[in-house]
Formats: structure tokens, sequence, C-alpha cells
């Protein structure tokens, strides 16, 4: 959705042409210095062509890529240029082509991760007969290898498709993200199963095909245009391999508004063209720089109210979810600008084992990740398996994104937000409280309160949402919150969209199948009318936010500026963080 025409076209008769160009040019592209050469997306009011390009090209640009799903392009154009062309009547808006990052960490601690049983991934096979069979996930990442794991019963290979979207890079996975979420979507455990096998490394949706789009380079990084380019390709592929799901294990801060944030609008479309779009939600919980305690730090397309966003939990080693814990690392909402409730859920994604090729740069960089055979065998081994560690809510989002897989196998009539409504549903709510982790390199304690901003709806229940039959009319937007200053409270409220457009809210009645409480537990409200925090202490108990701290408050619930770009929605994978323990 670009910015509504009346509005550009009154600012150009009062405020004149060079402020209106500002106005629909992004932030950082503001007063660039002349001769430098940028990267845009440029949203026009219909989808750019021939002639558009040709304008674009007069003044010294270049075509990287079309950007139709978007009615947008990427050109790259010279600094000087950009007044020029925000200053088209044609225009609506003007991007950088931002940087995104993979979302994970690495750590290694030599203890087993049961995230796939702590969740009934083991229950969705067994009980319900669910592994993913016949469904398509595109997943949008570093590339996926042909590994024995992704393979089916015959040992043909179950990544149906792979392109690659970095210039003069294969579509395989030379960085070690893409192999080992694929594995957490959809390995089938074949290299850890065996007579002496005491631990077994499985996905979710053991038998689900790949569908894999290469965004991030050998460094784990890449662009908004990338992103995407493959979103729009997976949406032309959508009938051919019958992708319902895609995972999007990667993010960048929030820049702008997410109507207008060009990767928002992208994953918009692929859900309203009917795929589950599950999106991470980044690994800045630990973020005090402005004293907000991590909360404010979903990175984009986190942000978006369409998508499935999701945090991290630690399940501590057990197969019991009864004391599994937030990852401290792990993103809260809400998020900047807009103030959308995120995460929706969460996920286990702390010490994950899964697959590895064994010569990519994860690897290369953290060999002490490799899982020792003797993790996965009763026969002791000093050589690695082909299985490898890693934290993060990157880790945490194939978790969502295999079930919805799972979900759509069973009732493949389901629409995203009837995937969304149930899995948040049905996520196992959490009683009132906080968990604390320290950092085993640097000390330093974390505490994190379970509330609606940090735990979501709740814990991923794969058996409960398999299970559920309720039905669902109208779209599943996330909400948003906002500030009563009369009253002193955090109320919950239609996301934006649906409080321009006049879209009911699916949950913010009172009662009900779809009510707020329903969804995200009665613990995390303190009255029927779905205000999130009272008075006394707007952010719940002492532990974290007392009433003695003005300017974490300030900093969530002021101006945009003050925390519209700071806060990085990912970690790169050097950083020290390395998991909870």
């Amino acid at each position: 959705m670009g910015i509504p025409c009346l509005s550009a076209t009154l600012l150009i008769v009062v405020a004149g042409v060079g402020q209106a160009a500002n106005y629909k040019l992004a932030p950082e592209l503001q007063n660039r210095d002349a001769s430098e050469r940028v990267d845009v997306i440029v949203q026009y009011k219909q989808a750019p062509g021939a002639v558009q390009h040709r304008q674009v090209m007069a003044r010294g640009g270049e075509l990287r890529r079309e950007l139709g799903i978007i009615r947008s392009a990427h050109y790259s154009v010279s600094a000087s240029q950009l007044e020029a062309l925000a200053s088209d009547p044609e225009v609506e808006f003007v991007a950088p082509d931002r940087v995104v990052n993979a979302t994970s960490n690495p750590l290694y601690t030599g203890s087993p991760d049961y995230g796939w049983r702590t969740v009934g991934g083991d229950l969705a096979t067994n009980v319900f007969g669910a592994d993913g069979t016949g469904v398509g996930i595109a997943l949008i990442d570093s590339g996926v290898d042909a590994l024995p794991d992704l393979k089916d019963a015959s040992g043909r290979d179950r990544v149906v498709y792979r392109a690659t979207l970095v210039p003069n890079s294969p579509a395989t996975d030379s960085y070690g993200h893409g192999d080992h979420v694929a594995g957490i979507l959809a390995g089938n455990g074949s290299q850890s199963a065996g007579s002496t096998s005491t631990y077994i490394v499985r996905g979710i949706a053991p038998n689900a095909h790949i569908v894999s789009f290469r965004v991030l380079n050998n460094n784990g990084a890449g662009t908004d245009s990338a992103v995407i380019a493959a979103i729009q390709q997976a949406i032309l592929l959508k009938n051919k391999y019958n992708i319902r799901v895609m995972n999007l294990s990667l993010g960048r801060p929030v820049a702008t508004s997410y109507p207008f944030d060009p990767l928002c609008q992208a994953v918009e479309q692929a859900w309203l063209s009917g795929i589950v779009v599950v999106v991470a939600a980044g690994n800045n919980g630990r973020d005090n720089s402005l004293g907000t305690h991590g909360y404010g730090t979903v990175a984009a397309p986190g942000n978006s109210p369409y998508a499935i966003t999701v945090g991290a939990m630690n399940t501590v080693g057990t197969l019991t979810p009864t004391d599994d814990k937030i990852a401290s690392y792990s993103s809260k909402g809400p998020t900047a600008i807009d103030h959308v409730i995120k995460p929706d859920l969460v996920a286990p994604g702390n010490r994950v084992f899964s697959l590895t090729q064994g010569t990519t740069w994860f690897e290369k960089t953290y060999p002490g990740n490799d899982v020792s055979k003797s993790v996965i065998s009763s026969q002791s081994a000093i050589a690695s398996s082909p299985y490898y560690v890693m934290s993060g809510t990157s880790m945490a989002t194939p978790m969502v994104a295999g079930a919805a897989a799972l979900m759509i196998q069973k009732n493949p009539w389901l629409t995203p937000d009837q995937v969304k409504a149930r899995l948040m549903k049905t996520a196992t709510k959490f009683a009132p409280g906080y968990s604390t982790a320290t950092d085993p390199v640097t000390g330093v304690t974390y505490t994190d309160e379970y509330d609606v901003l940090t735990v979501g709806a709740g814990y991923l229940n794969i058996p409960a949402a398999l299970s559920n039959n309720d039905f669902l009319f109208g779209p599943a937007l996330s909400p948003s919150a906002t500030y009563d200053t009369g009253k002193n409270e955090v109320d919950l409220v239609p996301s934006g969209l649906a409080a321009i457009w006049g879209t009911s809210a699916t949950w913010g009645s009172r009662t009900g199948t779809w009510a707020s409480a329903a969804i995200w537990g009665t613990s995390v409200f303190i009255n029927a009318d779905a205000a999130i925090w009272g008075t006394g202490s707007v952010w719940g108990t002492a532990a974290i936010w007392g009433t003695s701290t003005p300017q974490a408050f300030s900093a969530i619930w002021g101006t945009a500026a003050i925390w519209g770009t700071a806060q990085d929605g990912t970690e790169a994978a050097s950083l020290a963080v390395n998991g909870d323990n």
C-alpha cells in the first residue's frame, strides 16, 4: 500500500515541489552527497514499465530488478537525481535498498536440544499422521544443499527448486544458515537414526518440499530488493510447487511505518496470495541502549501485522516444556513506529541441532559448534556428525513454519489468517512471572518478564493446533498497542490498516472464540476491555520496570524519531552473545 495520493498532492500545493520530494524520500536518502551512487526501491502508483525505466535511465539510472508485486523497481541512481525522481507525480515513495541479515548466532555447550519433540513434532507424525507431505515451503535464506536428511524415501531431493538472487553465487549454501533452517523445517533425521542412535535430529515437517531462494551472501547479508524479488518469484511458483508457507529467518531494523516499507509490502502480498509468512522477531532482546530492556526491538519484516512473528525459547536441554524459558536475546515488541504487538508466539530457538554440509562460513569460523557423533550415537567418536548447533529466532521461526505446513496438510483449505489464529489461540499460555539468564562470556544477567510483548500468545503447541477446528472469518492482523494518557493504560486496539479501512479486529471483543484473552491468555490483561497494563506499573511487575523508568517509557511511547531507526533487529553471527545457558 502506497502513500495516499491526496496527501502527496496537498503537500505539493502547500509546501512546494522540493518539500514534496523530501516527503516522498525516505529519511536515509535525504541530504546525501550528490556525487554518491545509491540503490533505491521506487514505488509507483502503478507497476512501472518500459516508460518509467527509460525515464530513470535518462537521468543516469540503471534498472536492477522489477518488483511488480509492490508496484516498484530497484534502480541504481546518482544521489543528485533523488529529489527529481521523487518529484515525479507517478512516484509514491523512494526507499533505500536496505541490508538484511540472518537472525542467528553460534553456540555450542554440548547438551542436545529437544525442540522438535518439546512442541509435539513427534506426536504430529505418530498421532495425527502429519509430516508435511505435499506442502511446499519457500525458504528465503542463504541457499540449501542436497543433503541426505532432505531426501525422500526413494533418495530424491526434496528441495524441488533452487534459485539464487546473490550475484555470482550458486544457489547452494556457503554461509551455513540456510541448511540449518531447512533441517529444522523438513529434515527427516536419516543421518541420526539407527540402531546406535541416542538422539534423533529431525525437523517439524520431515516430508515437506523446500523451494529455496538464496538471498544472503557468504557472510549472511542481503538486501531488501533481493528478498522482495524472491517473494515475488515464490508467488509466481505458488501453484506449481504448492507453496503454502514461507520462512524468513532474516531481518533488519525497522526504518519506516510498515504500510510504506517495501519489505513489509511484499510480505503482505505473499500473505494475500495464500502463503503463510513466518518471520523471525530478531535477536536484540538484550539491547538496553535506550533503557527499554529490549522492548521495541522487533526486526522488519516481523513488524508486519500480517506475518506470524516468532520469538525464541530455551528448552534448557529437557523434553518437558514446563521448565523452558524465554531466550534473553529474543526481541520484544511493540514494534518501532507502529507499536504492533509482537511477537505473535514463541518456539524453541536456543541450542538447536540441525543440518550442515561441513565447509560453510559457520563451520570455518566456529568449528566448535559441530556436533560430535558421540552426542548422536552411543558409539563414541571424535569425528563430527553432519549436524551443527545454532541459536536465535532464526531457529525458532522454522519450528512455526513447519507447524503451519502440518496444519495445511491436514486441512488444505486453511487460509493464512486461519493458520495464524489457530496457532496463536492454541499456544500454551504462560503464567505471570519472569526468568533470568546470565551471559557466560560477559557475566551480565538479563531478566525477562512473561508479558504479551515478550512471549506473544504463548508457546507453540503443535498437537493442540492440529486438533483445533475453530473457524475464523476475516483477517488476523496482529493488533497494535496504544497508550491512554488519561487512564495511564496501554490498550490493545485493531492494527493500523484495520483502523484506517474499517476492518473489524479479529480479536478485540470481551468474550467469544477469538476474544483477546482467549488468544493471549487471561494473565496479560488487567480487564475485559483489553487493557494490557494499568496504573502503578505500566510495564508489569517491578522486576523489569516498576514506576521509576520514565526514560524507558518515553523511548517506547514518545515520538517515533526517538527509536524509529536506532534498534538493529539482528545480530551478526560473530557477536559474543552465544545464546543462553
